[in-house]
């Protein structure tokens, strides 16, 4: 049950990444839930990046743990 909760975590960060990056790119002004970051454009895409990066890799850690576990085929 652990690794399926690493795998749905992971997938909601690589969702949230991925859309607030288009988001952002696609209206440069309107930072989704990190307009509360300073730092303006750069730092925001950043941080887009870095949450789907994480998103990514966590979301194959729980897949593959989950695998190797039982879980799913």
């Amino acid at each position: 049950m652990k690794h399926v909760t690493m795998l749905i975590i992971g997938m909601l960060l690589l969702v949230l990444g991925v859309q607030g990056a288009i988001r952002l790119l696609a209206d440069h002004g309107n930072a989704g839930l990190l307009g509360w970051l300073p730092g303006g454009f750069a730092v925001w895409l950043a941080c887009y990046a870095v949450a789907a990066v994480a998103g990514a890799l966590l979301a194959g850690r729980g897949s593959k743990k989950a695998k190797q576990g039982g879980r799913g085929r």
